[in-house]
């Protein structure tokens, strides 16, 4: 009796609290809609929008766009019960549980969610009247949206993609009738994307209790996942888990180049209430929990709000790498639209000002887009003085009128700076080298604020429209109690990220263009490194090029040719001798010219770094030469790489760009290492290329040839390579 009045108490709460604007006019959840997606979405996404539903009894809401599915019961409380994958038909949830969980003051608090599920292998729908709501923040109300954009990015220079997502967002209201939680309320926010089986949610907490309340923990996601495999031993470090849906949140760094490396919140534990499970000592990692775990006090005042790390969750539908590869990269170019743009930069290394203007003036000669003075150079963005503003105002004004962009470098971490603003070793209270990089200045402290203000100001005073800021915050906790930017060690980690975040959005909603050597995509910055080891910059040329090629091959599985950079030492790098560079450049036009291609043929900028773009007419025409053959495949190129065969200096290597939707389907560049001439048949898979049957196929835009395509969309191929040389392909 008492559990039927609790669920009584909730459904007449519902319809008083929830307005017919927000539920009552939504439209109905119908059968037809449940049907599985039968084209492949990464080549033929459904024309379906995204949209919130409700059953016609008003107990149920589906998030819902054709590819993925995601239902909520509004009784007892708010509970997800269901998350589907349409393509495949996999159900990823075996177990409900709480919307979110927050920790305030020193005591955990679920949000949503409710109790009685005694099966938690799997879950049945009709087991959904037997449960009781049990958490202390429970559902109120809900508000339903378009898609607003996370930046308002201001694309300046060529971007592949500059349209703006689209889709719907869902917000869940939780109040809590304890008297310790009175004024604290809880928004669980969904974004559903049009076209992509992605939701990205988040929570906000806003504080109006009168008092000043810790936050410890806030797991704005916690899913009970069915599981992997089934392991009658084993922990759960030693257990697959689950790849049917991969999870990102814009909470990640440590420079590893690679986001899973990154990443500081997804947390997979075992369920010790699923007690069917096949390991012997319930350690199955079969719950999915996303929280910053060095974020552990982080004050919210009366009056404030807080909002927690953004959790990307796309469903996968394969195993295959390649595939789950394309799905993420769609992923970025949907949320995170400024990592498309990829201008074409020269890293100049300068000693005066005269030397920029001829490296502007070397760009605009040859079809270069930007500048960037990089370290080592005259250049020095913390130097707010009058002389200095002046003086790169001018530089500055000089390039633009050349229609060049230009920007420059700053070294954040890796530096010593004081006893005051280094971080502090929460295990000696000292600044005994406890940083990332040994010795760096925290964010946080009177310098680290002021550092801030300084590039601030310096871009804005200069015009300046690039900003390569190395070593950004790498996630270093700071113990000190006198830095203005923390409170101490419990909030230091999350203070000082805001604050580089804060950074990045300033310079992304201002066109200001971003090479990071973190992960900050999701949070503005355009472009990261590829991945590569900087000291085999000074090995032999020879060498370099199939390292190169290695680097590329490898470091565009999960990233778009645009969001990477690479490296090319014009002049002598970190060692090495004169086999080891271009300079003089017209001695070397041929590994000059092939370094490039295996850059630009990748869709790849790499960092050319040194005095000048040329020293000769006949290297000036080299270099144009290639640039131009950029612009012409620009589209193409900066599509999505297939992986064909990665180098090993034995055989041919290479890779294929494809792109469904442009007039080049797909480019083909291939390499040959070896010191003779060789002749190979290769298939090229052009499923995705959209191609079916046939495909016109063209060497170095020679005369096109048809090919019969297998039932894969495989096309074989025979190409001879000459010796230590390439070769391209143009699919249409």
């Amino acid at each position: 009796m008492k559990h039927f009045l609790a669920i009584l108490t909730c459904y007449l709460c519902l319809f008083m609290t929830v307005s017919a604007q927000s539920l009552g006019d939504l439209p109905i959840w119908t059968p037809s809609l449940d049907q599985p997606y039968q084209d492949d979405w990464l080549i033929h996404p459904p024309d379906a929008k995204a949209a919130v539903y409700r059953t016609a009894d008003s107990k149920q809401i589906i998030l819902f766009n054709g590819l993925v599915r995601r239902s909520f019961s509004l009784l007892p409380d708010a509970v997800c019960f269901d998350i589907r994958n349409m393509s495949n038909g996999q159900q990823l949830l075996r177990s409900i549980k709480p919307e979110a969980s927050i920790t305030l003051d020193g005591t955990e608090y679920a949000v949503g969610g409710a109790a009685g599920q005694s099966e938690n292998a799997y879950f049945l729908p009709e087991w959904l009247q037997s449960l009781h709501a049990n958490a202390a923040f429970q559902y109120q109300s809900l508000e339903v949206g378009l898609l607003k954009p996370y930046l308002l990015w201001k694309p300046v220079g060529w971007a592949a993609h500059k349209t703006r997502a689209t889709g719907i967002s869902l917000t869940m209201h939780y109040t809590s009738g304890q008297p310790a939680l009175k004024g604290i309320t809880v928004d669980v926010h969904y974004e559903l994307y049009d076209r992509t089986p992605l939701i990205v949610k988040w929570v906000s907490i806003e504080n109006r209790s009168g008092r000043t309340m810790s936050i410890n923990r806030v797991k704005n996601e916690v899913l009970g996942v069915v599981e992997e495999e089934s392991a009658v031993v084993g922990k759960e470090d030693m257990l697959a888990v689950q790849h049917g849906i991969y999870f990102e949140t814009n909470y990640a760094f440590n420079n590893a180049m690679r986001y899973d490396i990154s990443d500081q919140t997804l947390h997979w534990r075992a369920d010790t209430s699923y007690t069917s499970q096949v390991n012997y000592d319930l350690h199955t990692p079969c719950v999915a929990e996303v929280y910053p775990e060095k974020a552990t006090g982080v004050d919210l005042v009366n009056g404030g709000s807080f909002n927690s790390v953004r959790t990307h969750e796309l469903l996968i539908d394969t195993y295959d790498r390649e595939r789950r590869g394309l799905a993420i990269r769609h992923m970025y170019r949907i949320v995170a639209p400024w990592t498309t743009e990829n201008p074409i930069f020269l890293h100049l290394v300068s000693r005066n000002d005269a030397e920029v203007r001829t490296a502007v003036d070397q760009c605009v000669a040859t079809g270069y887009e930007a500048v960037i003075l990089s370290f080592g150079s005259h250049c020095n963005l913390e130097d707010t003085s009058a002389a200095n503003l002046r003086r790169w105002r001018g530089l500055a004004d000089y390039a633009h009128k050349k229609g060049i962009r230009i920007g420059g470098y700053s070294l954040f971490s890796s530096r010593k700076i004081s006893d005051e603003d280094d971080v502090i070793d929460p295990a000696t209270g000292l600044p005994d080298k406890a940083a990332f990089f040994g010795h760096a200045p925290c964010l946080g402290s009177k310098w680290g604020l002021g550092y801030l203000a300084r590039l601030k100001k310096f871009f804005t005073a200069t015009g300046f429209d690039i900003f390569e800021n190395d070593g950004p915050y790498p996630g270093d906790v700071c113990a000190s109690t006198k830095h203005p930017g923390h409170k101490g060690l419990d909030d230091s980690q999350w203070a000082q990220m805001e604050l580089q975040k804060g950074l990045y959005h300033w310079c992304n909603q201002r066109g200001i263009y971003i090479n990071a050597p973190d992960w900050y995509l999701l949070d503005g910055t355009n472009k990261i490194a590829l991945g590569y080891r900087e000291v085999n910059f000074s090995l032999p040329r020879d060498h370099q090029m199939i390292l190169n090629r290695q680097n590329i091959f490898d470091g565009l599985w999960e990233k778009t040719p645009s969001m990477s950079w690479g490296f090319v030492p014009l002049t002598k790098y970190q060692g090495g001798g004169p086999e080891a560079i271009l300079e003089p450049l017209q001695d070397h036009l041929k590994d000059y010219e092939q370094l490039m291609m295996q850059y630009y043929g990748a869709g790849v900028q790499a960092c050319y770094r040194g005095p000048r773009l040329y020293d000769t007419e006949q290297t000036r025409l080299r270099v144009v030469q290639v640039v131009d053959w950029y612009k012409r495949y620009r589209d193409i190129l900066n599509a999505d790489i297939i992986h064909l065969r990665r180098a090993d200096g034995r055989d041919w290597d290479g890779w294929m760009h494809v792109n469904e939707e442009g007039a080049v389907r797909g480019l083909v560049l291939l390499f040959n290492p070896l010191k003779q001439s060789i002749t190979r048949k290769i298939r090229l898979p052009l499923y995705y290329t959209g191609l079916a049957g046939q495909a016109s196929i063209s060497e170095r835009e020679g005369a096109p040839q048809l090919y019969k395509l297998n039932g894969l969309s495989e096309a074989e191929v025979t190409v001879t390579l000459a010796a230590e040389g390439y070769t391209w392909l143009v699919v249409k």
